[in-house]
C-alpha cells in the first residue's frame, strides 16, 4: 500500500457539496458543490503547500524571530519560515491527527500537542467539520491539559475560488475597517483605516492586480453575529467564509509570495485568526488558557453565499 502525501483521507457529503479532510493537519484538502470548486486546494497525490486548508495552533500567523517571553522565561521555537527568520501557522500542521468520529455530513479530528522546541505546555485538541444545506462548519477547541497557564491562539488558511483563473477579475468584499501595516518581516507595525487605501474592500470591489497580504480588524458583523468576507463574479457566481466572534481578525492574502508561480493568485487566502500577527509577543487578542480550560471558535464556507 502506498501512503499519500497528507496521509488518509475522509470525505463528507451533503447534497451535491463534497468535502475532503486530509489525516495531516486534518486539513481541509477540498471542497466542491457541483461541478464548481468553492476552495483552491490542492489533489490528494501532492503535499500541501502554501498552508491550503491548513488549521493553524497554538498560533496563527508568525512569531517574530520565533522568540516571545512567558512567565518570565526567554522561549526560542524552531524557525519555520526561514525567509523571513521566523515562526509562522503553529506546531500542528504537519501532524498526523486522529478520526475520532465519521459520519456521511461531518467528522471530527484530535490531536495532543505535547511539550516541543519553546512550547512547554499540552493542549488537547479537536477539529469539528460538518455539513448543512447552507455551507460548511468548522470548530476548533484546545483544552489545555498540562501544567501551568499557556499562551493560545488560533486560525485556518484556506483560499476561496469561484473559478476564474486567477482572482484579478473576481469581486472581494472585507468588512473591515482597520488593517495592520507590518514591516519586510511581515510583523505588525501598527494600526491604520482601510480608508483612503488599496485595502479597502468594505463594498465589492475588483481585486486587480492588488498585492495584499495583511490582517484586518474591527470588522462589521451581520445580524446573525458573524462576519463574512465575500469573493464573486459578475456573472453571479459567490462564494463567502463567515467567522463567529472568537474571531477577531481576517488575514486577506492575495498569494504574489507563494514559491510555486503557477499557483500565485490562484485563490484568495481569507484566515479567520483569533489573535493578531506576533500576538505572544504583542499580546494582540492573545488568549490564555489556564490548566483544565478551553477555547472554542468556530467559521464557515457558504458556497451559495
Amino acid at each position: 500500500m502506498t501512503g499519500m502525501p497528507s496521509g488518509n483521507q475522509w470525505e463528507l457529503r451533503r447534497g451535491e457539496q463534497v468535502v475532503e479532510i486530509a489525516e495531516v493537519g486534518a486539513g481541509l484538502r477540498s471542497y466542491t458543490a457541483g461541478s464548481r470548486r468553492v476552495i483552491d486546494g490542492y489533489p490528494v497525490s501532492q503535499m500541501c503547500t502554501g498552508a491550503r486548508g491548513h488549521s493553524l495552533i497554538p498560533w496563527p500567523n508568525r512569531i517574530k524571530s520565533g522568540k516571545y517571553t512567558w512567565d518570565g522565561v526567554d522561549r526560542q521555537l524552531d524557525l519555520t519560515e526561514p525567509a523571513t527568520c521566523g515562526a509562522i501557522h503553529g506546531l500542528t500542521r504537519w501532524a498526523s491527527w486522529q478520526v475520532v468520529e465519521h459520519g456521511d455530513d461531518h467528522a471530527s479530528f484530535r490531536h495532543i500537542l505535547y511539550n516541543c522546541p519553546g512550547w512547554s505546555w499540552v493542549l488537547d485538541c479537536r477539529i469539528d467539520y460538518s455539513l448543512n444545506d447552507t455551507g460548511l462548519t468548522v470548530r476548533t477547541t484546545a483544552t489545555n491539559i498540562g501544567e501551568g497557564t499557556c499562551p493560545y491562539g488560533t486560525g485556518a488558511h484556506p483560499y476561496l475560488t469561484v473559478g476564474t483563473e486567477t482572482i484579478n477579475p473576481a469581486l472581494a468584499t472585507v468588512p473591515g475597517d482597520i488593517y495592520l501595516p507590518v514591516d519586510d518581516k511581515g510583523i505588525p507595525t501598527g494600526r491604520q483605516t482601510v480608508e483612503g487605501t488599496e485595502y479597502d474592500l468594505r463594498s465589492a470591489s475588483e481585486l486587480g492586480t492588488r498585492e495584499i497580504d495583511v490582517t484586518y480588524t474591527n470588522l462589521t458583523r451581520d445580524a446573525d453575529g458573524r462576519a463574512r468576507v465575500r469573493l464573486s463574479t459578475r456573472e453571479g457566481v459567490s462564494v463567502a467564509l463567515w467567522v463567529d466572534d472568537a474571531y477577531p481578525y481576517l488575514e486577506i492574502f492575495t498569494g504574489d509570495a507563494l514559491p510555486e508561480p503557477g499557483r500565485r493568485r490562484t485563490g484568495l487566502g481569507v484566515e479567520p485568526m483569533t489573535c493578531a500577527p506576533n500576538a505572544f509577543n504583542s499580546g494582540e487578542g492573545l488568549i490564555t488558557l489556564k490548566p483544565g480550560q478551553s477555547h472554542s471558535a468556530t467559521w464557515g464556507i457558504e458556497p451559495y453565499a
